[in-house]
């Protein structure tokens, strides 16, 4: 297996892209800055090109990865440029070197060696200050504020300004996670360019003119939003569930009341990746609501790390003080996230802080029946006691969460074979397949770095499939919305056009959940039963597949279409197009290639392979491996309802394909150990409770879904212990040195044992079948769903200001199947399944007739364990009463 690490280490120089000459080279051209000859790519700003030789020209809204603007005016500089016979021509004037190219022959003078142009900083400079407010020791900007350093550098000593200064109320809510503060703000555009250019959300704008001229960010539902009391147990006007603030912080934190205005937009400012505004900000006009006068940043410890929630692979900033991480930044890696993050990565971190974080492990007692705190030696011991018990009868099985890390994965694959001799281990704790495991064996497995970020920015075309890249990889959607505005066709084949592929431009291609394998044998020249997509749209689509570096990209819910994957491969081949796995969380790529599944060893080994599990059996130092095959995650917990015993590391009995049937497991499995951050369904019913550390208290990586190598150190020193040092103290007690305990040797081992270059497993069949099917009565509709980026996962949790701005439950359908139904367009719908029912707010939406979308896991809407169904699946629509709130019916009442 290769293990590749991450990219070049800054933005390539210049703000606009070169200009290719003659045969595609790159044409260079000769300037001349502060006397110091150089020669740089054409298309070049001129501020770029000052970089190159170390001169540093002041500047607030220029940005390398933003379009420039030329707003605040702070990078004056002399330039002349020769005229049609060559004699030098000064500009009348001092010209924004942020906005204009090089040409051939260019002369610049920047503040190191001309007057003028330091003279016109230190008036622009002046005038920024004019109405700028001089708190500085209470602003949260105040430490690491590009206007203070420019200030000291480029400024005045004294102002000449001695009017009252400009005030406005303060701070404005524009989210419940971002406060504005009008008065410090110096119309840099930095927020309203980032909204506009990279997330395509323009929610954010400046009004008015001249003097008078602002941010506003505001509706008129949100005009109630704004100017409200601060009463704990407000809601949003969106209608969700969710508190704006937590009770009695809101006067705390400084919030007051304040008016709103309208945006261009008309809408709030809802977006997935707000927190980017606060980060580029070069003063503190916006300001995070859950960091907001919590430390300043001189006070602060900042440690590298890569984020724990997908498997975009982002690298982030953690910063901690006094033994608590009190925000997180986005990480620069131009070959990955650039310089952005999506909020969820930004603030989703208070798991690990929770009052439910497990410190201590916990063992069942035998007369109470309760779980009490206990030592380690004891713990461990009464583990072992209970896995060899279980091991002798029944046998034992392992469960690994989608959030482990490569080293974690690795350590429960090798854990399972030479401590519990099975291959009974699954990471998919998730709608899953035996054909997907086929597909991954065949395709992921051992392949190393594939299908890149930089490729899909090389792409002309890129098919969508099962997969809304916004709510399953953030920043796999800006890139592809950064292609998108440089010419990449996007198509998607979904119910309706989401929001991100909205933003990148992308054609739907409307499919019914479960036709996506009809679809791509169309795209294969198959002929297929009648699709919802038109004979041209596929032909369309197809011949965009064909053109050199296409690609097609299948998300983890193809799992749950029989036949799709086998389809997927097949369109690949007859169209030529590329093909790549994206799976929704960090874990799952690296646990494709630790052997965390029944049938693959390490690199991509198939465990029916006698030389694979030679080979495996060397490096590990054992005699023989289990050669029988394993049972996946719905096989493991079947077995488990007759009695065999779990090993669970970090799995949400809700997010499984029946969580009805995995309790059930639980309580009948001989024995339970749980390797776990904080307190879950699974303690119910454990036996033995191990507290493992959370990210920021270890080391590790992740590997993304371009198979990229994500390393990462810990941002805390704590005494947790990681899954896999857990694990090499409980084989250690059960009389197996499994040589685990260290994360670098563990990480050197794996990629000793490396890739397979044997036979790889073979490709799905056609017509395997998926691990649900499709039920209901006649008269149902078709289930589509998929987790939103913001829902109620356990990691997420506790964190109210980021669930302030999570899209509320919605069941969308057609305008004609709310009519069959008698659905009213502005009220709320019953959907029924045979658990239980789910009332939430109708969105009428384009997209194919007999067919319902709701979220998985949102508040008030819990599919799986709410209604017991799943994409597919049929289930029942009803009119329920306007203003009905969102529920649960059923089992969970």
């Amino acid at each position: 297996m290769t293990l590749v690490t991450g990219g070049p280490a800054g933005p390539p120089p210049g703000g606009v892209p070169a200009v290719p000459g003659a045969a595609g080279q790159v044409e260079l051209v000769p300037v001349l800055i502060d006397g110091i000859e150089l020669t740089v790519p054409r298309g070049t700003l001129v501020i770029r090109a000052a970089e190159q030789v170390g001169i540093a020209i002041p500047r607030f809204c220029d940005h390398p990865l933003l379009e420039p603007a030329g707003a605040c005016r702070q990078c004056l500089v002399e330039i002349a440029t020769p005229d049609r016979e060559g004699n030098l021509r000064w500009m009348p004037k001092p010209q924004a070197s942020c906005t204009i190219t090089v040409s051939p022959g260019m002369v610049v003078r920047t503040q190191e060696t001309s007057e003028v142009a330091d003279k016109a900083q230190h008036g622009v400079m002046e005038l920024l200050l004019l109405n700028h407010p001089l708190d500085c020791p209470v602003c949260d900007k105040g430490g690491e504020c590009p206007l203070q350093n420019q200030a000291m550098t480029n400024g005045r000593g004294e102002t000449r300004f001695l009017d009252r200064k400009r005030t406005f109320p303060k701070p404005i809510r524009i989210s419940t996670q971002v406060l504005l503060d009008r008065e410090r703000c110096i119309l840099c555009q930095r927020c309203t360019r980032f909204s506009q250019e990279i997330a395509g959300d323009p929610f954010i704008d400046l009004q008015e003119r001249g003097a008078g001229q602002q941010i506003g960010t505001f509706s008129p539902e949100l005009l109630r939003f704004a100017t409200r009391d601060d009463r704990p147990g407000d809601r949003r006007p969106t209608g969700g569930d969710e508190t704006l603030d937590p009770p009695g912080e809101a006067h705390a934190l400084g919030v007051t009341e304040g008016p709103a205005e309208l945006d261009e937009s008309g809408q709030p400012f809802s977006s997935y990746y707000s927190g980017n505004t606060i980060q580029i900000c070069p003063v503190g006009a916006l300001t995070g609501a859950a960091y907001r006068f919590r430390a300043r940043p001189f006070d602060l410890v900042s440690s590298p790390s890569v984020c724990e929630h997908c498997a975009s692979g982002c690298a982030i900033r953690s910063d901690h003080r006094r033994g608590l991480v009190l925000r997180r930044l986005a990480g620069a890696d131009p070959a990955v996230n650039e310089e952005w993050n999506c909020d969820k990565g930004r603030w989703a971190f208070q798991y690990a802080q929770a009052p439910d974080r497990l410190r201590v492990p916990l063992v069942r007692d035998p007369d109470t029946g309760q779980l009490v705190e206990t030592s380690w030696p004891d713990a461990l011991a009464t583990a072992a006691a209970g896995l060899a018990a279980a091991h002798r009868t029944h046998g034992v099985g392992v469960l690994v969460g989608g959030r482990a890390t490569v080293e974690d994965a690795y350590a429960y694959a090798k854990f399972a074979r030479t401590v519990l001799d099975t291959n009974d281990i699954d990471f998919r704790a998730r709608p899953h397949s035996a054909e997907e495991e086929a597909f991954l064996g065949h395709v992921v497995a051992g392949s190393g770095l594939g299908v890149t970020y930089a490729d899909l920015e090389a792409a002309p075309a890129v098919l969508l499939v099962a997969l809304d890249p916004q709510e399953e990889s953030p920043i796999l959607a800006l890139r592809l919305r950064k292609a998108a505005r440089r010419g990449l066709r996007v198509h998607d084949a979904a119910p309706f056009l989401t929001d991100g592929s909205r933003k990148a431009g992308a054609s739907l291609l409307p499919t019914v959940p479960g036709e996506e394998s009809a679809l791509l044998r169309a795209m294969a020249g198959e002929a297929t039963a009648p699709l919802t997509v038109t004979p041209e749209q596929v032909d369309a689509v197809r011949d965009a597949l064909g053109a050199a570096g296409a690609v097609i990209l299948v998300g983890e819910r193809l799992a749950g279409v029989p036949g799709g994957f086998r389809a997927a491969l097949d369109a690949s081949a007859a169209t030529g197009a590329r093909l790549a796995w994206v799976p929704r969380r960090a874990g799952e790529r690296g646990a494709v290639e630790a052997g965390a599944l029944p049938g693959l060893l390490p690199g991509g080994r198939p465990i029916g392979d006698a030389a694979a599990r030679v080979d495996v059996a060397a490096a590990w130092g054992v005699g023989t491996l289990p050669s029988a095959p394993g049972r996946d995650t719905a096989g493991i917990l079947a077995a488990a309802e007759a009695g065999l015993g779990l090993v669970v590391g970090g799995v949400d009995p809700d997010d499984l394909p029946d969580p009805a049937q995995a309790r059930r497991a639980l309580a009948a499995a001989t024995v339970v150990v749980s390797l776990e951050v904080r307190a879950s369904a699974v303690h119910d019913h454990a036996d033995v409770v191990l507290p493992v550390a959370p990210t920021a208290e270890k080391a590790g990586a992740f590997l993304d879904w371009e198979g990229r190598l994500r390393p990462f150190a810990p941002a805390l020193a704590t005494d947790a212990l990681a899954d896999h040092a857990i694990l090499d103290e409980l084989a250690r007690e059960l009389g197996v040195e499994l040589g685990a305990a260290d994360t670098a040797a563990l990480r050197a081992e794996l990629a000793s044992i490396g890739g397979w270059d044997g036979a790889r497993p073979p490709a799905p069949a056609v017509g395997s079948s998926a691990v649900r099917t499709a039920r209901g009565s006649a008269d149902g509709v078709v289930l589509a769903t998929w987790p939103l980026l913001l829902d109620a996962g356990r990691m997420q949790d506790g964190e109210p200001y980021l669930a302030g701005t999570a899209h509320r439950a919605v069941a969308r359908v057609s305008a004609a199947t709310a009519a069959r139904h008698g659905l009213a367009a502005d009220g709320h719908v019953r959907v029924s399944g045979h658990l239980g029912d789910v009332v939430v707010p109708l969105a009428v939406t384009e997209m194919p007739d007999g067919v319902v979308w709701l979220p998985t896991n949102s508040r008030g809407c819990a599919v799986r364990a709410g209604l017991g169904a799943a994409a597919g699946d049929l289930v029942r629509l009803s009119s329920a009463p306007t203003g009905t709130p969102a529920r649960l019916e059923g089992a969970l009442t």
